[in-house]
């Protein structure tokens, strides 16, 4: 009511009767003569304070882009100092994650719907707009709780002043789903092919290319789909108990399933667990219970079930090495598997603050089992002395594109362009260790991706450079290592038209078997080697 007691003109007054305002922006321009609209919530009724979720997902997100820190590392202690209940903690998961998986996808899409390039926009700001695109396209939430809670978590964390802005922006976003999206932006930029899928999955368009070469090399030229959307797929938490190191075997895991874990079908010692904090489950604390992928798991023990010759001719007890050994999840298992035999393990680390995770992660296996060098792994030859070891892992640093379920955030932060300097570091790492390597020894050569140049293109460079190793099918000892010996591995419908390497090769996939790409290659030195290939590999003098 005015103060002479008559009601206002509502065309004239900036509220309506709710107290909801009126958007200035008078008449739209596309609907001539329309009346100006009113916001959705009054002033005093919108929100400024985020819910604890979504500032959590925020903060992760914040992290990843400003420090270039790990999302599979901060979010569980953001979670913790939070309080987050269960709910909300997978919510928060569900977010962060989900938002990394699909930031170039996020952003195309955001770019149509923003009058300006998005390097243009404060990074808090598209960060908050990529976490509403993903509940908006790719998450059960509700579209006026998406934009709401969304642009009051701006409101308080960021400001008023990027608020309106964001409410608008987010309004384009949910004119449309996703694969409308996705289907309109491929047509305007004629995309098609790799490219296409690249926009539709969220995968950069160079690791499609790359992920369809694999698969072809391998033999499932047809399944690239598959496993691009399998990528996307949230990550099941792979445990392992070490063997060993209790005395009653499988306690940990009893107590695991009881929490509600899953006996893994794959694996002596694994299971998988779907939700809960990992934390609280006994023995982690210890280290006898870990989170480590069934992949992982499987190479370590493919390499310490693989059988030596008879007659290796070394003296006492057999020596492994593990020559990329930081943060030190294989180096523990495969300790504990060493442990069992009378063996010992040299786990090696160049990065002291990574040596001593190592150092913490084989603290639960007996110490009369292993020793931890801190130190280059390509001058390992100054500690394998002329017997040199008969079991060496490899585990290369790699680009990581067999891990993009658990680290969201590596598909966007890798380049082409690091795969040589990546693939140059493998070079000489393999040929430090087939220096280090006894006669008759193993030599197990694992990465976390299928990139063809990391992989079988790697090991047909180093059969080249040390004509005196032998490639051997590594199907075998990953059948020997798995509770069923007939367990499918890599063989694909066309197997047999796959190259030599690959088809000796095993690389496991997230779309068949569930766990990270690992790639396991097997090679051995002979028990004699010509002076020839002596003097090739450097281990005599002329």
């Amino acid at each position: 009511m005015s103060h002479s007691g008559q009601s206002r003109d509502p065309q004239s007054s900036r509220r309506n009767d709710k107290g909801r305002e009126r958007n200035r922006g008078g008449a739209r321009s596309d609907r001539p003569g329309s009346a100006r609209g009113f916001s959705a919530t009054a002033p005093g009724q919108r929100k400024r304070r985020a819910d604890p979720a979504r500032l959590t997902a925020f903060t992760v997100l914040r992290a990843v882009s400003r420090d270039d820190a790990y999302a599979n590392l901060t979010l569980p202690a953001e979670i913790r100092r939070r309080r987050l209940d269960k709910r909300d903690a997978a919510f928060a998961t569900e977010l962060t994650y989900g938002t990394l998986r699909g930031t170039g996808t996020y952003d195309a899409i955001l770019g149509a719907c923003v009058d300006r390039p998005l390097t243009q926009l404060d990074a808090p700001v598209l960060d908050a707009l990529r976490l509403g695109a993903h509940q908006l396209l790719n998450m059960r939430v509700e579209t006026h709780a998406a934009v709401d809670e969304t642009v009051a978590l701006v409101r308080s964390e960021i400001g008023a002043g990027p608020s309106g802005l964001v409410n608008a922006v987010l309004r384009k976003v949910s004119a449309a789903s996703l694969d409308e999206w996705t289907e309109r932006l491929a047509v305007d930029g004629s995309l098609s092919g790799d490219d296409a899928l690249a926009l539709k999955h969220a995968h950069p368009a160079w690791v499609v290319r790359a992920m369809r070469q694999s698969l072809r090399l391998h033999g499932r030229g047809e399944e690239l789909e598959d496993l691009l959307r399998a990528d996307n797929d949230a990550p099941e938490v792979h445990l392992v108990e070490l063997p060993g190191v209790l005395e009653e075997p499988g306690q940990r895991l009893r107590s695991a399933t009881e929490a509600g874990a899953t006996v893994s079908p794959l694996l002596p010692g694994a299971a998988v667990f779907r939700g809960g904090d990992i934390g609280r489950l006994p023995g982690t604390r210890e280290g006898e219970l870990r989170v480590q992928d069934i992949g992982s798991q499987w190479v370590t023990r493919a390499l310490a079930a693989a059988a030596l010759p008879d007659d290796t001719g070394a003296p006492g007890a057999e020596r492994w090495l593990d020559l990329c050994a930081g943060p030190g999840g294989k180096a523990a298992l495969l300790a504990a598997l060493a442990a069992e035999r009378g063996a010992t393990v040299l786990a090696n680390e160049p990065a002291p603050h990574r040596a001593k995770l190592v150092s913490g992660a084989l603290a639960a296996v007996s110490p009369k089992a292993w020793t931890v060098r801190t130190g280059d792994g390509r001058t390992i030859g100054e500690e394998a002395g002329a017997a040199g070891f008969q079991r060496i892992l490899v585990d290369a640093p790699c680009t990581g594109l067999g891990a993009l379920r658990r680290r969201p955030e590596a598909r966007w932060r890798r380049t082409p362009g690091d795969l040589s300097s990546l693939t140059a570091l493998q070079l000489e790492l393999l040929d430090a260790a087939a220096g280090a390597l006894a006669p008759g020894g193993l030599l197990a050569y694992v990465t976390c991706s299928p990139h063809a140049a990391e992989t079988v293109i790697q090991v047909d460079d180093l059969l080249r450079r040390h004509p005196e190793l032998e490639l051997l099918d590594a199907h075998e000892p990953m059948r020997a290592a798995a509770l069923d010996a007939g367990v499918a591995l890599m063989d694909g419908p066309d197997a047999q038209h796959g190259t030599g390497t690959a088809q000796r090769c095993v690389q496991l996939w997230p779309h068949v078997h569930g766990t990270d790409a690992m790639f396991f290659a097997l090679l051995q030195r002979p028990l004699q080697v010509s002076g020839a290939d002596e003097l090739k590999t450097g281990r005599i003098t002329p």
